[in-house]
């Protein structure tokens, strides 16, 4: 019987993507990850080495969708915002597959070299639209990019404020483009 790699490694990335979004590295089990795949689970060692690199190659293989997925535009970082908050909402297991990674092998996201040039490139338009003095430059840019992700990347659990689920998913929506607009607005300093 002939074996397709590609194929087999694809069903395990696959299988893998929905195992480490729903529990993590430390939760996750090759035994359960290699059924839900059809693979034997020495192959998935054969060809990723450990869990610990399953986990970080399944988060490779969708580092570019989740770091480009949506066009960095800051020029219009109100719509960024909301397109990536819509992005998130479509796609939730990769977003929940990014923050077990950072919990689980924090620092080792931005040592990719695709990682750190994409990061790079938006840190760099900040730092372009603060010069032209566009948005606020009270933040350095780097920092700036860290609050915008965790502006739009912050949840509020179904029911919270207790809408239905499309009103409060609007009411989220809405809530990012607001916050995101007040971060970049120049504004007087807030002082000592």
């Amino acid at each position: 019987m002939v074996r397709d790699s590609a194929a087999t490694k694809a069903r395990i990335l696959n299988a893998a993507t929905a195992e480490f979004a729903e529990r993590g590295l430390a939760g996750a089990r090759v035994d359960r990850l290699a059924a839900s795949a059809g693979a034997n689970k020495q192959l998935i060692y054969a060809y990723f080495g450990s869990k610990e690199g399953l986990f970080d190659a399944t988060l490779e293989a969708h580092l570019e969708t989740l770091l480009d997925g949506v066009p960095f535009d800051a020029s219009d970082l109100v719509g960024y915002a909301r397109r990536l908050f819509d992005f998130n909402l479509a796609h939730p297991e990769l977003g929940r597959l990014a923050r077990w990674h950072a919990l689980e092998r924090p620092g080792l996201l931005l040592q990719l070299p695709v990682a750190g040039a994409s990061v790079g490139r938006k840190i760099a338009a900040l730092a372009a639209e603060q010069a032209a003095g566009r948005i606020d430059d009270s933040l350095p840019p780097a920092q700036l990019f860290v609050m915008l992700l965790a502006v739009i990347h912050a949840e509020q659990g179904p029911g919270a404020l207790g809408l239905s689920a499309d009103e409060q998913t609007a009411s989220a929506r809405d809530a990012v483009a607001v916050a995101v607009h007040r971060l970049i607005s120049r504004s007087p300093s807030l002082g000592p």
